[in-house]
Parts: C-alpha cells; sequence; structure tokens
C-alpha cells in the first residue's frame, strides 16, 4: 500500500460518479480510479469540493472513501477530504479513511475565522484532534472566506508537524507563494505546495515554486505532463502544452462541476455527467459551446480528446 503522502506531480481531485437516478455510481468507479492512474497522477485527493462531499450522506462518503481506497489499490497514494465544522466528524471520516488506507486528509478552516492567531489556532487544535494523522491544509478562502496570511502559515507550520501540504487556492496566490518559499530558504519549514483553481495558473506557480497541482481539470494527464516537462527544465514545451488546453481549462473552471464531469464522460471516464444539485444540467447551447471547444482542441493538437497525454 502507498502510504506516504504525494511531493510533487499532479494529484487529481476525483470526481465521484453518480448513475442516471443520482445514486453513488459503485461499478463505475474502477474505471474513474484507472483513468487517473493511467494520467500519470501522483496521487487522488477524494471528497474534495468537486467531489461534492458536501452533498453526500456519512454513509455515502464511507461507501466512496471504501470503494475507490479499493479500486486505487495502492497504485498512488490517497488524500480525503475530512473537512467539517466539527472536528469531532472530521476524526470520526479521518480514521475511516486512515484505517482503509489513506495517506493523509485534506483539511480547510473553519468558516469565518479572521485574524492570525484564531486561524494558526484552529489548525494547533485539529492537529491534536488527528494526533499523527497527515494533514494538506487547504487555502481557499473563496470556500470559507477565511485568509490565511504567510503570518498565519509560519505559525502553523511552526506548531503543527503533521502539517506536510499546502493547498494553495488564494486568488491570486503568486505573490504569497514566492513569501512561503522565501521564509523556507530563510529557515521555515519546507511543506509541499500543491495548487488549485484548475491549474489555470499552473505554469506560473511553478516557476514561483509550487511543486505541483491538486485538481479536477478533466485532462489531469495535461497538467501531469505539464508538470513533469516543467520538472525537466523543458519550460517552453510545458507552457506550449499548457497553452494548448487554456481555454478549454478556462471554460470548465469558470462552469463548474457539470462541464467537468461532461467531459469526463465524452473521455469514457465515468458513465454519466450526473450532478446533484444545485449542479445545474447542461443546456442544449452549453453543450454546442462544449462541442466547438473540444473540436477547435482536436484540431490544434492533432489528437482525440480520447487520447491520453504520456
Amino acid at each position: 500500500m502507498t502510504d506516504s503522502m504525494p511531493t510533487s506531480g499532479l494529484v487529481a481531485i476525483a470526481v465521484t460518479p453518480l448513475n442516471e437516478g443520482g445514486d453513488i455510481d459503485l461499478p463505475g468507479i474502477q474505471p474513474l480510479m484507472d483513468f487517473y492512474v493511467s494520467c500519470g497522477s501522483s496521487g487522488v485527493a477524494l471528497l474534495g469540493v468537486m467531489g461534492e462531499a458536501n452533498r453526500m450522506t456519512d454513509r455515502e462518503a464511507h461507501l466512496v472513501v471504501e470503494n475507490m481506497m479499493a479500486a486505487v489499490d495502492g497504485r498512488v497514494p490517497v488524500i480525503v477530504g475530512v473537512s467539517d465544522p466539527s472536528l469531532a466528524r472530521a476524526l470520526a471520516l479521518a480514521t475511516f479513511a486512515m484505517e482503509s488506507g489513506a495517506a493523509g486528509v485534506l483539511l480547510q478552516p473553519l468558516a469565518g475565522l479572521a485574524g492570525d492567531a484564531r486561524v494558526a489556532g484552529y489548525f494547533e487544535t485539529a492537529a491534536e484532534t488527528l494526533g499523527d494523522i497527515p494533514i494538506c491544509v487547504q487555502d481557499f478562502p473563496k470556500a470559507n472566506g477565511v485568509h490565511i496570511s504567510p503570518t498565519a502559515w509560519r505559525l502553523v507550520v511552526e506548531r503543527c508537524p503533521t502539517v506536510t501540504m499546502l493547498k494553495a487556492e488564494d486568488e491570486p496566490g503568486l505573490g504569497k507563494l514566492t513569501a512561503i518559499r522565501a521564509a523556507e530558504a530563510a529557515g521555515q519549514r519546507r511543506v509541499t505546495i500543491l495548487t488549485g483553481n484548475n491549474g489555470i495558473h499552473l505554469v506560473q506557480e511553478l516557476m514561483r515554486g509550487a511543486d505541483g497541482a491538486m485538481t479536477g481539470f478533466a485532462f489531469p494527464d495535461v497538467l501531469a505532463r505539464v508538470i513533469a516537462l516543467h520538472a525537466d527544465g523543458h519550460v517552453d514545451e510545458a507552457e506550449d502544452l499548457f497553452d494548448r488546453y487554456l481555454p478549454l481549462n478556462r471554460h470548465e473552471f469558470r462552469m463548474g462541476i457539470s462541464v467537468r464531469k461532461e467531459i469526463l464522460r465524452r473521455r469514457k471516464a465515468i458513465n454519466t455527467a450526473r450532478a446533484r444539485f444545485p449542479a445545474p444540467v447542461l443546456s442544449r447551447v452549453d453543450h454546442e459551446e462544449l462541442d466547438r471547444l473540444l473540436l477547435r482542441l482536436e484540431a490544434a493538437t492533432g489528437l482525440s480528446t480520447m487520447d491520453v497525454i504520456g
């Protein structure tokens, strides 16, 4: 079993496959996990924001963890989102995830926290509650309204040795990346930084010191390849590849889970594009826009959208 947190590459945020009735598509989990692994992902994250975790019952969350962990079968490490206003509930899901073979957990701050001391204090309490479970802090102000300043982050790193990763999704976040890496160069403990937001600024983030990305763009193979090329010093080639997919990536990022699932359906990674309320059902115009974007992408790359970039 792969039980160490990933330190670089593309950690794919997994969608949760649903059947046409809106229930979890348990048979559809295996091909989805095979898809993420075949795309060169260095890990998979479950029950993230785009995994529709906030629209599931506790039983469903356990079903997702249990079945996706079994489908991954130790090929790459798995991180499980456990964010909850109740740390007792977060601990219960984190314990179940770790017992199922997860490498660590993804945790957002409690919504509404303000001030460096309160933000750092929350993660100190959370880390004490979770014990020795490795934590990836999700810095996503759009979702929770909490600003994690470089000063707050320094306090978290100093007080919480089990915090080993930052999922950086502040917007704009490039300056924060630079500040954190500068603090590390001056002696602050280094942590893995993976960025999110569909990787919209991935090349710039890599240049600023990010180790990779943790996000759910429906072409994880492309982001994994961009990161690998950049790490090997082929920066222009990485940026050229990234640029070819940027219009589609931007569209998916702005349109949300319904478009992401539709692209994954077209790539045969999932059986249906069904998402739970309040995610919208795509209209005819939505499908026509996506058709055009995908056709233009195929014309520009000479590849079918079914092809996996390796």
